[in-house]
This record gives C-alpha cells, structure tokens and sequence, in this order.
C-alpha cells in the first residue's frame, strides 16, 4: 500500500486557509468534544444513521450489553443516541467526527496532501463548499446503498462518521486536475515519487475491491463505509469542473 505523505506545490500562489482550517477543526472536535474517541454518547449524538437520515425521525436504539470472551466482564456499547439537531444535519457534523486515532491521523494525512492544491485551484470559499457537498453526497451515498443493500434491519441504525466521504471527494477533484503532479509516498522501507494518478487510481481501486467484497451485505466493512468513498470520488470528478467555471485558466495541470 502506498502512504503519500507530500505532493509537489508548484504554481500555487495562495496559502491553504480553508484546509488548514477544517484539519484544525477535526482535531479540535476529535480532543475537546469527542474525548480522543472517550465521549461516545457525543459521537453516536452527532454521526449520521441511516434509519435517521431515510425516516427523518430522531429513532434512538438502545444500548447493547455484551460479555467480554476473555476478561468475562459485561460490556455496554452505547446505541444511536438522540440528535438534538435535525437528522439531516447529521450529515455535515458527521464530517467532523472520528472513531480512534488512526482513523483521524489516516484522514488528516490525505487532507494535508492533497486538499491545498485543489484549494488553490478553486479559491477559498469555492473550496469549502465543495468539500461539504461531496461530504454530504457521500453520507447519502453510505445511507441510501445501506437502506437498499441491508439484510439486516439493525444495520439502519449503525452511526456513520468520519471526513473521509470529504476527502475521497477532493481525491476526485486532485486526479482530474493534476493527474502527473508527483506525490511523495513511503512505501515498504523506502520513499518515492510517483504520478498522483497511480496512488489515487490504486487506492480507489482498493475501495472498489471491498465495496464488492461486501456488496449485499448491506453493512460496513470493518467499519469503513466504502460507498460513502466511492460516492464522495465520484461527486469530486463530476462536481470539480463546475466549481472551476469562472476561476482563471491555470498554466498547466
């Protein structure tokens, strides 16, 4: 698997606030609000569940008790809790919330490497609202194939959380824009510099892979919500050329 951990800034003229930003944010959610992950009832409160999201109704499940095989304590996992925001609106603060450290760290780095040339690209504000429409078409993406694939009804009501829908929607933008810019990766034991569009066109590839592997179940992998990557890269390569009307002609991509 290749990790990319830089890419080449060449031609970009303008610092990027508005990725800064929403990394700080993240980070802030994650340690302040969240409790590292601790505040689970925060979590559950403000991640998006698809029963939420189909009916539109506040639907809270009820915590689940569980006997640990090995330590043989009784362990209670919190339900979906009640949302004291409408439902829908789940789907933008479930963009800023994480389930462990590696998963923010593992979002934060894609952020860092490949958000600042697609915000440079578009501008500022154009930038933000383009990442939170892809984040929310993702979302939608994760509940509509969960309310169509499930087997299983109680997988309607597993929160889905996570900036990743985002980030796979400027993803699609980066690789339509910069498709042979070089982006630095750690690979094995060694660094090199390979075409952007071989990391992004492997690592969807790789969501591909596991979207079919468990395609019918109607459930997420893992715990990774692969249509909500799939829907969030499609909507960055579809979106990213309207949000560039107007904006002047770069140099060269």
């Amino acid at each position: 698997m290749l990790l990319p951990i830089a890419d080449e800034s060449t031609g970009r003229t303008t610092t990027a606030i508005v990725n800064y930003l929403l990394i700080a944010v993240n980070i802030f959610v994650f340690v302040f609000l969240q409790n590292f992950g601790a505040n689970e009832k925060f979590t559950y409160a403000y991640s998006a569940v698809p029963e939420k999201i189909i009916t539109g109704r506040d639907l809270g499940a009820p915590n689940r008790s569980f006997l640990h095989p090995f330590t043989r304590r009784r362990m209670q996992v919190p339900g979906a809790q009640p949302t004291p925001i409408p439902a829908y609106l789940t789907l933008i603060t479930s963009m800023f919330l994480h389930g462990g450290i590696a998963h923010i760290l593992g979002n934060m780095l894609f952020l860092w490497v490949f958000g600042g040339n697609v915000e440079g690209r578009l501008g500022h504000f154009r930038y933000l609202l383009f990442y939170l429409i892809c984040g929310v078409i993702a979302g939608l993406a994760h509940v509509f194939s969960t309310g169509l694939l499930a087997t299983d009804p109680s997988s309607l009501l597993i929160p889905s959380l996570g900036a990743s829908g985002a980030i796979s929607g400027v993803l699609g933008a980066y690789i339509l824009l910069f498709p042979t810019r070089r982006v630095t990766v750690f690979v094995w034991c060694f660094l090199a510099q390979v075409p952007a569009f071989v990391v992004i066109g492997l690592w969807f590839v790789f969501q591909l892979i596991n979207a079919l592997g468990v395609l019918g179940s109607g459930s997420q992998a893992g715990g990774i919500a692969y249509a909500a990557h799939i829907g969030g890269f499609i909507a960055g390569l579809v979106l990213i050329k309207v949000f560039e009307i107007g904006r002047p002609a770069p140099r060269s991509y």
